[in-house]
């Protein structure tokens, strides 16, 4: 782990009661990389609770009365009263908000509405088209080329518009500066390969992407609360259909 993600002790509502600072639960996802991206950019104190998608434990009782709709990631405030926040748009807009400093959040009504619309971005549609380009390309039980087509064009497209926004000299997304927009959107671009998708004649989004990977909280971001995927299928070819196939049988199991 590091040096501002512990592991959690926590394990059920009913002991948070005892707890200060925050939980964050989790899984090495795009969306669970967003929230402990910032809590590491943030420096900000947490525990890590592992959630197991292959067991389903986003669906447990005890995890429901945290996030109604039983999705990763969520957090628990224990210093707002056991405040749940859920939605991984909102856990960053809450992070960001209760820094004194701002720094990845302006309150500068401009910039701050500039931030919120490229996070939006991400929310709205690249996290959910890309998601449906790794379920067509890598899941499907069956191959269906319309699927495929359909939504790996649209990540494309997608991606060119942050190709095109990022042409003009910008570094950051949003607001002159880098912030919680960026760390949204690059959760997902950093694993545009997993969804059958190149990037190699897109010169302002590498340079953009290359700029936020070699960042140190990213990089510790990255590995919560495991090492990383891609980590993990550079070391050992097998992971790769490992991961697969885990993913085919949850999916049949959960239906």
């Amino acid at each position: 782990m590091n040096a501002s993600a512990d592991s959690l002790l926590v394990h059920h509502p009913r002991a948070m009661a005892t707890s200060k600072g925050i939980t964050l639960y989790t899984s090495g996802t795009p969306n669970g990389w967003k929230a402990s991206i910032l809590m590491e950019e943030l420096q900000t104190p947490y525990k890590v609770h592992a959630i197991s998608l292959s067991k389903n434990e986003q669906k447990e009782e005890w995890f429901l009365k945290i996030n109604p709709n039983g999705r990763i990631p969520a957090i628990v405030d224990h210093d707002e009263g056991d405040l749940p926040v859920f939605e991984s748009g909102a856990i960053m807009i809450y992070l960001a908000d209760k820094d004194p400093s701002s720094k990845f959040l302006p309150k500068d009504t401009r910039k701050r509405a500039e931030v919120i619309s490229w996070l939006m971005f991400q929310m709205g549609g690249l996290g959910p088209m890309q998601g449906q380009a790794n379920h067509f390309v890598r899941y499907a039980p069956e191959k269906i080329e319309y699927g495929v087509k359909r939504y790996t064009n649209e990540t494309r497209r997608l991606y060119g518009v942050i190709e095109k926004h990022l042409s003009d000299g910008r570094d950051w997304l949003a607001a002159g500066q880098y912030t919680i927009a960026d760390m949204a959107n690059f959760s997902w671009v950093f694993m545009h390969e997993w969804a059958g998708i190149e990037v190699d004649d897109m010169p302002h989004l590498k340079a953009w992407m290359k700029r936020i990977e070699e960042r140190p909280a990213v990089q510790k971001g990255l590995d919560i609360p495991e090492e990383n995927v891609k980590k993990q299928m550079a070391r050992d070819p097998k992971k790769k259909e490992e991961l697969i196939e885990g993913a085919k049988k949850m999916m049949i199991s959960h239906k």
